[in-house]
């Protein structure tokens, strides 16, 4: 089994883009795939598996339609099917700075903002982060 790190990463965010493409939530793909809730929620998060390779990544991929062996590919490095590419993106600043910085650059854009209502609005922005595994 392959144990790196950076394919399991790109496999779990594989999964996560072709469901959110298909208009899937979590758990109607775990229906569609006869798997469960749990299941899709491991493999969208793509960690390294500690002992094997999970039986319910192969059901979940026939649900996205993938073709077989897509799976091994993306591990090795290849792309994902659906055409888009894997970016490598790097944190460079710890979320606290990152939230520093995002409520300075909402004050300067938002003149007539209240604090309350910037701090919505950082809080807001570090939550889709967080969604798309960027911090």
């Amino acid at each position: 089994m392959i144990r790196d790190p950076e394919g399991w990463a790109r496999l779990g965010q594989a999964f996560a883009t072709a469901r959110k493409t298909q208009g899937l939530t979590q758990d109607e793909l775990a229906r569609l795939a006869g798997v469960s809730l749990g299941s899709v929620q491991n493999a969208e998060a793509g960690q390294v598996p500690k002992a094997r390779m999970p039986q319910s990544l192969y059901p979940i991929a026939k649900a996205l339609n993938w073709p077989d062996g897509a799976i091994d590919d993306i591990l090795r490095g290849g792309a994902p099917p659906g055409g888009w590419t894997d970016v490598s993106v790097q944190k460079h600043i710890s979320e606290k700075q990152l939230e520093v910085e995002l409520s300075h650059a909402m004050v300067r854009a938002a003149g007539t903002a209240t604090g309350t209502e910037i701090e919505a609005a950082t809080k807001a922005a570090l939550d889709v982060l967080r969604e798309h595994g960027l911090i």
